[in-house]
């Protein structure tokens, strides 16, 4: 399902309205398939939609609802009848510091990145399972790994998403569904430009503590989730392949 995948080869992204879920759904749609951007963003969705083409639609979903995540997942089985790969790419982050985070702020987190991610392969699991070359592809990240301050709610999820990648990658082999995750580094998105005009994000000191010496772009991130959808890595599951510029190996500490 590589370079010779066609049109009825279906991804299906959430968080797909922008950033690393855009970029995701564009790679796909360049090498042939089709693609169904799920957002709670439904405007900016169906605007991304149109850029991509009449191989992509646009679908409200709020990971954080079981019930729109099923009415959604209801909505591409009538229509697309299929899916072939899917990316779990919503979520949100509410930085703290651990001694002043509500419950709120760390359960709202928890929530859209992990019960979200759990309950869309859910939702997915039969489409994907029939297609017989299914693959899911969740977005964990360097917070998966490290101890980052002012964002206990965040590294809590990603360090679950990628257990939970594991768990589904074994409990779902045998229906033939491929589960990896992907640990993005620092990329220039929506989400972490916002970030950085808060001063909630300091660029210097990040791009000082990566090898490569800069930030991501979302298209480098697009093409490692575009190996892991695809049957060109048709024998690795359960991987977590962290693409961070070397930040998560930097031993530099002399």
């Amino acid at each position: 399902m590589g370079q010779g995948m066609g049109r009825e080869n279906v991804m299906a992204v959430t968080g797909g309205a922008s950033g690393i879920g855009l970029a995701a759904a564009s790679k796909w749609v360049e090498c042939g398939g089709s693609v169904v951007l799920l957002d709670f963003d439904l405007a900016a969705a169906q605007r991304a939609s149109r850029d991509l083409g009449p191989a992509a639609r646009a679908l409200f979903i709020d990971v954080a609802d079981a019930q729109s995540v099923a009415q959604a997942f209801e909505d591409i089985a009538s229509r697309e009848q299929r899916i072939d790969a899917l990316v779990n790419s919503a979520g949100i982050a509410r930085p703290a510091p651990s001694a002043d985070m509500t419950e709120e702020e760390f359960g709202s987190v928890m929530n859209i990145h992990v019960h979200g991610t759990f309950r869309v392969s859910q939702a997915a699991r039969k489409l994907l399972s029939a297609s017989g070359q299914g693959s899911i592809v969740n977005l964990a990240s360097v917070a998966a790994l490290a101890g980052m301050p002012g964002r206990a709610n965040y590294t809590a999820a990603k360090s679950a998403i990628a257990g939970l990648t594991r768990t589904l990658a074994v409990e779902w082999a045998s229906e033939s569904i491929r589960v990896n995750a992907v640990g993005p580094g620092y990329v220039r998105t929506p989400f972490t430009d916002v970030l950085i005009e808060q001063g909630k994000l300091r660029t210097e000191g990040i791009e000082a503590r990566t090898p490569l010496g800069r930030f991501a772009k979302p298209e480098e991130i697009a093409n490692v989730i575009h190996f892991l959808a695809t049957n060109d890595s048709s024998y690795v599951t359960g991987h977590l392949l962290m693409a961070d510029g070397g930040l998560t190996v930097q031993g530099d500490w002399y």
